[in-house]
């Protein structure tokens, strides 16, 4: 999506890399295209701060969209956690191997990606619903 946004920068792509595997590979914490779509969101919305009514409308819309994705990959994949949606536990030794060689995350974390992609697409389609980034 970075992208697609236009937010062609490698910092917005290393913005990414503590989400893998949860957070830091903590993974009771949110699966990683959880956090980082949030993350997304907010980089795409962003107003200049200087503009205050805008920034306030633009918070709420950004909160309030990624309160509706979150949900909605909760009722769609039953948990939003790495360990809750994959089911292996990182902290193990080997677990990660094993993750990386059982193709899981082809299975699995594809789908989740595929899912928040379309959840973004679906944002920007619906026109009207943020204030115009600057």
């Amino acid at each position: 999506m970075w992208e697609a946004y236009e937010l062609e920068n490698e910092d917005f792509l290393w913005t990414g890399i503590p989400f893998l595997g949860g957070i830091g590979g903590f993974q009771n914490a949110p699966c990683g295209v959880v956090s980082a779509t949030a993350v997304c969101l907010s980089l795409r919305h962003r107003v200049p701060l200087s503009d205050k009514e805008r920034a306030k409308q633009a918070r709420h819309a950004i909160r309030a969209f990624s309160a509706k994705i979150v949900s909605e990959f909760n009722q769609h994949f039953g948990d939003i956690t790495c360990r809750g949606l994959i089911d292996m536990d990182f902290s193990k030794p080997g677990e990660y191997q094993n993750f990386l060689e059982s193709g899981i995350w082809k299975e699995k974390c594809e789908k989740y990606v595929e899912f928040m992609i379309d959840k973004l697409y679906a944002i920007e389609e619906d026109k009207g619903l943020f204030v115009q980034a600057s």
